[in-house]
C-alpha cells in the first residue's frame, strides 16, 4: 500500500475515533466507515499504536485516541505510518548515462520538497483537520 494511502487511512481512523468521544470502535466498524478491507485497518490501527497516537484492546473492545486531536500533527500520523520511506522514490539505472546521474541530481530537490512537506505536515493539527471536515467533534 502507498504512502498517501496508509496516511489518509490513518487519518481517517483518527476522525473517526473523535467522532466517538472516547468509544473505541473496532477495526471492523472503522473498515466499513472507509471502505477497506479491516486487516488494513488493523495494520494501520498497530502503525498508530506504535507511535503512541491510539490506544488498542483486542476483541470486540477496538480502539480510543491516545491524546486529544489538539496534541497529535499531521507530521505525527506521516511518521507513525511511514517514517522510513522517501517520498519519491529513484531507481538509478548504471548503465546508462542519464540513469546513473538523475538520483543524484533529482535528490537536491526531492529533499526540499520533502522538508516543505514537513513543516506543513507539524504545522497542522488532526484538531484542525476535523474541523475542517466539518465534524461536530472537532473540540
Amino acid at each position: 500500500m502507498y504512502v498517501a494511502s496508509r496516511f489518509a487511512i490513518a487519518v481517517h481512523i483518527l476522525a473517526l475515533l473523535d467522532a466517538t468521544h472516547g468509544t473505541p470502535l473496532t477495526s471492523d466498524w472503522m473498515a466499513g466507515s472507509i471502505g477497506v478491507h479491516s486487516v488494513i485497518v488493523r495494520n494501520v490501527t498497530g502503525m498508530l499504536r506504535r507511535a503512541g497516537l491510539v490506544h488498542t484492546q483486542q476483541g470486540a473492545a477496538g480502539a480510543r485516541l491516545a491524546r486529544p486531536l489538539a496534541q497529535i500533527t499531521l507530521l505525527d500520523v506521516y511518521r507513525a505510518v511511514d517514517s522510513q520511506r522517501e517520498l519519491f522514490g529513484i531507481r538509478p539505472h548504471p548503465y546508462c548515462s542519464i540513469g546513473s546521474k538523475i538520483k543524484g541530481t533529482l535528490q537536491k530537490h526531492f529533499g526540499a520538497a520533502q522538508q516543505a512537506l514537513e513543516a506543513h505536515l507539524a504545522g497542522t493539527t488532526l484538531q484542525q483537520v476535523v474541523r475542517d471536515l466539518g465534524t461536530a467533534a472537532a473540540r
